[in-house]
């Protein structure tokens, strides 16, 4: 996988345009003149996060006993449930119900809205099957990042133009081409069995 493709499926992973009603949701309680400091603070969070599963991913596997195999029939999975709530939503949405009127820190905009386990179990798939690309997925985590981070900041803006339909339509897409690359994730962790 080159750097750009990575970089694409990671950015299809955080599912930015999926996010944005749910993270203007989120922020909505919260004063509008900081919404802007603290979605930006829940980026860096959630780049904190993933920069720690890409360049400790081998040695957690290593401290869980786990194959990459696993890690790739595992994060297959994972991806492949989310491609599918992505296609078919629930009526409580990504984080349900339940409402809190407080400002988030960490959970649940950093993580799981953008640092989920999808793409925490991806990032350490990818360092593990090719530990000397790390910098082809440090640049291919920072492309999609910075992606999700302009989509996300304009999330406002981008609710008017597409509106709640326009969106879903697109979260719909995406999550149809997640579901290839979760499927073929599960593939190559069954050969590599093999």
């Amino acid at each position: 996988m080159d750097t750009y493709a990575a970089a694409l499926m990671l950015f299809l992973i955080m599912d930015p345009l999926g996010n944005i009603p749910v993270v203007l949701s989120i922020l909505k309680k919260v004063d509008p003149t900081r919404r802007i400091k603290v979605l930006l603070r829940e980026l860096v969070i959630a780049l904190i996060l993933m920069l720690i599963f890409l360049y400790s991913g081998s040695a957690l596997l290593k401290l869980l006993s786990l194959s990459k195999e696993a890690v790739s029939i595992s994060g297959g999975l994972v991806l492949l449930i989310i491609a599918i709530r992505m296609i078919f939503p629930s009526r409580g949405g990504v984080m349900g119900d339940d409402e809190d009127d407080s400002e988030p820190l960490v959970v649940p905009l950093a993580t799981p809205m953008i640092a989920g386990p999808s793409i925490l179990a991806t990032l350490v798939l990818l360092a593990e099957s090719e530990p000397s690309r790390s910098v082809d997925w440090l640049i291919a985590l920072l492309i999609s990042w910075v992606a999700t981070a302009i989509i996300l900041l304009a999330g406002q803006l981008l609710y008017r133009i597409l509106g709640k339909r326009g969106l879903k339509a697109i979260e719909r897409l995406m999550g149809m081409i997640l579901i290839s690359i979760a499927v073929q994730m599960l593939i190559n962790g069954f050969l590599a069995i093999q």
